[in-house]
C-alpha cells in the first residue's frame, strides 16, 4: 500500500511496492522501482532507478540508473537525500548513508560515506586507456 499525493506523476512501467509516498509534484519515471520509499515535494526520479528504504528530499533529483544499496545481506539500511541535491547517473548510494541539503553526487559515483550539505561526492578512478591491448589467449 502506497500513496501517491495530487499533482505527482508516474510514468510507465514504474513499480511502487508497498510503502512508498510520492509527494505532491514530483515525478517517477519509466522503469523506476521504489521500495519503503518518500520522494518529496517535486522530487524526480526519472527513469531507470531503484530506491528502497529511502528518503528523497524536495526538489532532489536522481539520476537515470541510480540504486540505493539498502541491504548487506544481513539488515535493511536507510538512504537520506536532503533537499536541493542532484545524484548524477548510474550512482550507487551504499545505505546508510546521508546526503546534506543542497549536495551534488558526480555519474558514475559510490557513495560509502555521509555527503556534508553543499559538498560535492565524487569516487571514480582516472580512465586509462590500454593501447594495442589483446586478450589473453586460453
Amino acid at each position: 500500500d502506497s500513496l501517491v499525493e495530487p499533482g505527482a506523476r508516474i510514468g510507465p512501467f514504474a513499480h511502487l511496492r508497498p510503502g512508498s509516498r510520492i509527494d505532491e509534484g514530483a515525478h517517477v519515471g519509466n522503469f523506476v522501482e521504489l521500495k519503503k520509499t518518500r520522494l518529496g515535494k517535486g522530487a524526480k526520479a526519472n527513469h531507470l532507478a531503484y530506491l528502497g528504504d529511502a528518503v528523497v528530499g524536495d526538489r532532489s533529483n536522481v539520476g537515470a540508473g541510480t540504486i540505493t544499496c539498502n541491504y548487506d545481506g544481513f539488515a535493511k539500511h536507510q538512504t537520506v537525500i536532503g533537499d536541493d541535491c542532484f545524484i548524477g547517473s548510474d550512482t550507487q548510494l551504499v545505505a546508510p548513508v546521508r546526503l546534506g541539503k543542497k549536495s551534488w553526487v558526480g555519474a558514475g559515483t559510490t557513495v560509502t560515506k555521509n555527503v556534508p550539505p553543499g559538498a560535492l561526492a565524487v569516487s571514480r578512478t582516472e580512465q586509462m586507456n590500454m593501447l594495442n591491448w589483446k586478450k589473453k589467449q586460453k
